[in-house]
């Protein structure tokens, strides 16, 4: 009996063994400039360029970034009342959130001149899109689906991990099939299924950046995710951060 509850134990610890997700590791490739005046918000590459959003009222941005030098070659100033968040392309659009305005903004992706507006409840933090559907993120637990030509909320997704409802979703990027979110305040990348919600695996950029050299620590985090699918190479920074950062993942050690 005692020998029998002890491999009963033995299989309920390899069970919860085989039941954790994976964490993976990170290589640097290289290290690119960062405009450390970019409070970062939303991030994405498209044919060789970066576009980023930065937030903070005042100080919101909608910029394109060429990628070796890290300079702005083309950049759109919000009013100073609003404080910019995620933004994603769709076509020839570029489409924007804002924190706690409720409302959107949709700019031409060429000009940046603003074609209109659109409006959705409760809080807007980041914007990535598959071929035919935008996510949106609002730091809970859940990825709202947008019509990505009303901009109308579709359905919804909940991130869990274990079952346990993974919350403060902040920056999305598409990554072969998966939706990679940072976790707001934390050094990690959860990789989501979007057809489940499960988070398939944790990406732990624990030491990528010292944030206690930034003036605002506190603020100035992990926040960032661009792909470029062409060439495979994936792209991280954070708000404020001098340097943007191209990494491959390092599977977990079996």
């Amino acid at each position: 009996m005692i020998r029998w509850l002890a491999f009963a134990a033995l299989g309920a610890v390899a069970t919860t063994a085989q039941a954790a997700t994976p964490v993976y590791g990170y290589h640097v490739v290289h290290a690119y400039p960062h405009d450390t005046s970019a409070y970062t918000e939303g991030l994405f590459y498209k044919d060789g360029y970066l576009y980023e959003s930065t937030g903070e009222e005042g100080d919101s941005t909608v910029r394109k970034v060429a990628l070796e030098s890290g300079k702005v070659v083309q950049r759109h100033d919000l009013d100073p009342k609003v404080f910019g968040e995620g933004i994603v392309d769709w076509g020839q659009r570029l489409i924007q959130l804002t924190w706690k305005d409720q409302r959107g903004f949709v700019y031409d992706l060429a000009s940046f001149k603003q074609q209109g507006t659109f409006n959705y409840p409760g809080e807007g933090w980041a914007l990535t899109r598959d071929d035919k559907h935008i996510y949106m993120s609002d730091g809970s637990a859940v990825l709202r689906v947008l019509d990505p030509q009303t901009l109308a909320t579709v359905s919804s997704i909940l991130v869990t991990d274990n079952g346990q409802a993974v919350t403060n979703l902040n920056e999305l990027e598409w990554v072969k099939g998966e939706i990679y979110a940072n976790v707001w305040l934390t050094d990690r990348i959860a990789r989501i299924d979007p057809a489940t919600g499960h988070v398939t695996g944790w990406i732990d950029l624990t030491g990528l950046f010292d944030i206690n050299s930034l003036p605002d620590p506190g603020n100035d985090v992990l926040n960032g995710i661009a792909y470029d699918a062409q060439h495979d190479r994936l792209f991280v920074t954070g708000k404020r951060w001098p340097k943007l950062f191209e990494i491959t993942l390092v599977p977990p050690a079996r």
